[in-house]
């Protein structure tokens, strides 16, 4: 089973990061209005970064990493992910 910290980009353009173990079901409960209360109002969604991890505490981690991160760190490492 992998773990997975994602970071969705919303439709007012705000940025989303979570973890899951399986990145489709956990992306379309957000698009259906059933994921965190944060995205049910902030509709569309758009998967821009996935990252893998070796464990659910490193998900975790990575998650609060990013969440931490400036939202010009959190573009420039989408930005990386997109260009590698």
């Amino acid at each position: 089973m992998g773990f997975y910290v994602y970071v969705l980009r919303c439709g007012d353009g705000s940025l989303y990061t979570g973890w899951t173990v399986d990145i489709v079901r956990r992306l379309s409960r957000h698009r259906a209005g059933q994921g965190g209360r944060y995205t049910r109002s902030h509709l569309p969604l758009e998967l821009v970064y996935q990252e893998e991890c070796a464990s659910r505490s490193d998900a975790m981690r990575r998650e609060g990493e990013i969440k931490r991160m400036s939202r010009g760190m959190k573009l420039a490492l989408i930005k990386g992910k997109a260009d590698a």
